[in-house]
C-alpha cells in the first residue's frame, strides 16, 4: 500500500478515516471517527519505516514503535493529547490520539503577518509556558520522553486557549544503545528548529537539550514572523542569524537573551533544562548578552572544536552537514 488512505477507509474494525489533515515522505495525520464511542473524533498518526531498510531492521523499527506508543500511552497532561490506542496494519504503524480543535501556533502568527504586525510579546509568553509545562513533564519521565520536533506547526491553540503540544511521530526515549533504531523509525525533525546534534543519525546525541533548541527556535519563529536560520546554514556562517529584536524592537532584552541562549549552537552553552529555561525566560538577566551565540568555534586558535567536544568526528561533521544540505534542498522528513 502506497499514498495516503483515502476517506471511508476503516482501520482495525473501528477507525473511520474522514480526512488527511497532514502528511509527509514518512506517514500522515488523519482525522478519524471512533465507531465504537459515537461522536468521539480522534486523531490518527501514521508512521511509515523507510522501505530501503533492510528486514532486521525493519523488525528492530516495529519493536521500537510499540516501545515509545506504549509510553506516550502512559502519559497525561493537560498540554498533550491523550494517545489512547497504537497497532500496525499492513505495514503501517499508527497512534491513536484525541483531535485537538483550534488553530496551530503558525496558522495564528500567519494571520497577524496578514495585518503587518507581530504577535504580542506577552501573549506569546504565555504559549511558551504551557508549552514548557508540556516538555518539563515529557522530560520527567523514566526514561525521559524527547519529543524532536518542537514548531509553530506542532502547538495548538484549542477554543479553551489552552495549549497542546502535538504530532508525536518524532518522539524518542532516551536509551542510549537504540539510535540506529530511532533514527530509522523516526526521522529528523523539521530543519529550521532541529539541532546540529539531532542531524546526526548513528554518530549524533540528542538529549533533553535537543528540544530545548527546538522550544528557542519556536519562539524565536513567534517573536520575529521569521523562522531561525537552519543550523547548518548558522555552522557555516557564524552570526548571520539576525538577533530577534533586530526584526521585533519592541521585544525585551530578556525574552531575546533567553531565546538566544536557548538556541546556542553548542549543547553545552543551552540550558540545561526546561525549569531552567524558564527561568531565564520569566526571571532571567536584563541586559544584552555581550557574545555571539554562533561564535562558540572561535574558542580554540584551530579552528572549529564543536565536534571534537561533543564527541562527533570532524570527518562525521562533515557527513551531517552533506545531509544537511541534501534536507534544505528535497525539504525535511518531519510531518
Amino acid at each position: 500500500m502506497t499514498g495516503p488512505l483515502a476517506p471511508g477507509t476503516i482501520l482495525r474494525s473501528r477507525y473511520k478515516v474522514t480526512s488527511l489533515v497532514g502528511g509527509g515522505g514518512m506517514g500522515a495525520v488523519y482525522q478519524a471517527e471512533d465507531l465504537r464511542l459515537e461522536g468521539r473524533l480522534c486523531a490518527l498518526k501514521e508512521i511509515r519505516p523507510d522501505l530501503g531498510i533492510d528486514q532486521g531492521s525493519r523488525v528492530q523499527a516495529h519493536e521500537q514503535f510499540y516501545r515509545e506508543a506504549s509510553t506516550l500511552a502512559r502519559l497525561d497532561h493537560p498540554n498533550l493529547p491523550k494517545v489512547s490506542d497504537h497497532f500496525a496494519d499492513n505495514g503501517r504503524e499508527y497512534l491513536v490520539m484525541d483531535f485537538v480543535p483550534g488553530k496551530d501556533l503558525r496558522q495564528l502568527l500567519n494571520e497577524t503577518l496578514e495585518k503587518n504586525a507581530f504577535l504580542p510579546e506577552q501573549q506569546v509568553l504565555r504559549w511558551a509556558a504551557q508549552l514548557c509545562d508540556a516538555i518539563e513533564y515529557l522530560h520527567s519521565q523514566d526514561p525521559p520522553v524527547l519529543h524532536r520536533d518542537i514548531k509553530p506547526d506542532n502547538a495548538r491553540l484549542t477554543p479553551g486557549n489552552a495549549i497542546k503540544l502535538v504530532d508525536f511521530g518524532q518522539v524518542k526515549l532516551m536509551a542510549p544503545d537504540e539510535t540506529k533504531t530511532i533514527t530509522i523509525l523516526q526521522g529528523l525533525g523539521t530543519v529550521q528548529y532541529t539541532p546540529l546534534e539531532q542531524y546526526g543519525g548513528d554518530t549524533g546525541h540528542t538529549d533533553t537539550r535537543s528540544d530545548i533548541y527546538s522550544l528557542g527556535g519556536t519562539l524565536y519563529h513567534l517573536l520575529t514572523g521569521r523562522a531561525p536560520l537552519n543550523a547548518k546554514a548558522r555552522f557555516l556562517k557564524p552570526g548571520t542569524m539576525p538577533m530577534p529584536r533586530q526584526i521585533n524592537p519592541a521585544m525585551s532584552v530578556r525574552t531575546e537573551r533567553a531565546v538566544m541562549r536557548a538556541l546556542s549552537m553548542h549543547p553545552d552553552k543551552r540550558p540545561a533544562s526546561i525549569s531552567e529555561f524558564r527561568h531565564d525566560l520569566f526571571h532571567g538577566p536584563i541586559r544584552p548578552f555581550e557574545e555571539s551565540y554562533d561564535r562558540y568555534e572561535e574558542a580554540t586558535p584551530n579552528g572549529p572544536s564543536w565536534g571534537v567536544n561533543y564527541g562527533i568526528p570532524l570527518a562525521a561533521l562533515a557527513v551531517l552537514l552533506a545531509l544537511a544540505a541534501y534536507l534544505t534542498a528535497f525539504g525535511p522528513f518531519g510531518l
